[in-house]
C-alpha cells in the first residue's frame, strides 16, 4: 500500500459549506493541503475570500462564494459555479449549521424556531447532496461528509432542536449510503465534542470546561484541525470502502453544557 497516495487529493475539487470559520475553515485548508481544489463557500463572502487567499497564497486553487444555505437558488449556484470554474466536484462537506443549543426551552421556542435547525442541518446537506451526486458520479469519485454533533447521542435540556438536527443527520446518512454507494458515492458523518471555535468561546467559561474535561479522557477540548483530521479521512481514498458511518472525535468523552 502505498499510504501517501492514500491521502493524496490531486485532482479532487471539494467543496466545504460554512467554510470561512472554525471547523470549516480547518476543514478547507486541511483539504487544499492535501491537493483539493477547494470553494468555501459561506454566509460571509469576506470570511470566504480570507481562506481561499490562505490557499492560493501556497499554491492551491480556491474559490469563494457566497452562499445562504437556507435559499435553494444558491445552493443550485455553488455546484454549479464549483463544476463549470474548477473542473468538478468530488467532495463536499456540509460543515454549514445553527441551532440554539442551551437556548432551546419547549416553554419559550416557537415551532418555527424548533424548525429552522432542520432547515439548516438537514434539508441543506441532503439537497447539497442531491446536487453533487451527478457530478460525482460521473467522476467516478464522490465522497459526502455531513457534521453532525455529540449532541446527536447526548442528552440535556434546552437543546431538543438542535440535538434532534443532528441525530437526524446520522439516521439521514446511514440511509442516503444505501441510494448513493451504487454510484461509487460515500457518505459518512463525523461528531464533533467541544471544540474551541467563536461559537463555543460564548457559552464557554472556566467552570463548565473544567467539568467537560472530568468527563474526558484526553484532557483538553478539541481543536479545529481534530476535525479537520476525520474530514480528510472520509475524502482521501484511504476511506473507499467506509460509507453511512458517524465518526465522533471528542477526546474519548463527553462534554456538555450542563
Amino acid at each position: 500500500m502505498n499510504l501517501p497516495s492514500q491521502f493524496d487529493l490531486s485532482g479532487k475539487v471539494a467543496i466545504v459549506t460554512g467554510g470561512g470559520n472554525g471547523i470549516g475553515r480547518a476543514c478547507s485548508l486541511m483539504l487544499a493541503a492535501y491537493g483539493a481544489a477547494v470553494v468555501i463557500a459561506d454566509l460571509k463572502l469576506a470570511d470566504a475570500q480570507k481562506v481561499a487567499s490562505e490557499i492560493t497564497t501556497h499554491g492551491g486553487r480556491a474559490l469563494a462564494l457566497e452562499c445562504n444555505v437556507l435559499k435553494d437558488e444558491d445552493l443550485v449556484q455553488l455546484v454549479d459555479r464549483a463544476a463549470a470554474e474548477l473542473g468538478g466536484v468530488h467532495i463536499l462537506v456540509n460543515n454549514a449549521g445553527g441551532g440554539g443549543a442551551g437556548r432551546e426551552s419547549p416553554f419559550e421556542i416557537t415551532v418555527e424556531q424548533f424548525e429552522r435547525p432542520f432547515q439548516i442541518n438537514v434539508f441543506s446537506a441532503w439537497r447539497l447532496a442531491q446536487l453533487c451526486a451527478p457530478h460525482m458520479a460521473k467522476a467516478g469519485y464522490g465522497s459526502i461528509i455531513n457534521m453532525s454533533s455529540m449532541s446527536s447521542v447526548n442528552k440535556s435540556p434546552a437543546i431538543s432542536a438542535y440535538a434532534a438536527s443532528k441525530a437526524a443527520i446520522n439516521h439521514m446518512t446511514a440511509n442516503l449510503a444505501h441510494d448513493y454507494g451504487p454510484q461509487k458515492i460515500r457518505i459518512n458523518a463525523v461528531g464533533p465534542g467541544a471544540v474551541r471555535t467563536g461559537a463555543l468561546a460564548t457559552v464557554l467559561t472556566p467552570e463548565i470546561e473544567a467539568r467537560m474535561l472530568s468527563h474526558t479522557p484526553i484532557k483538553r477540548l478539541g481543536e479545529p484541525d481534530d476535525i479537520a483530521g476525520a474530514v480528510l479521512y472520509f475524502a482521501a481514498p484511504i476511506s473507499n470502502w467506509v460509507s453511512g458511518q458517524t465518526l465522533f472525535v471528542n477526546g474519548g468523552g463527553v462534554q456538555t453544557l450542563d
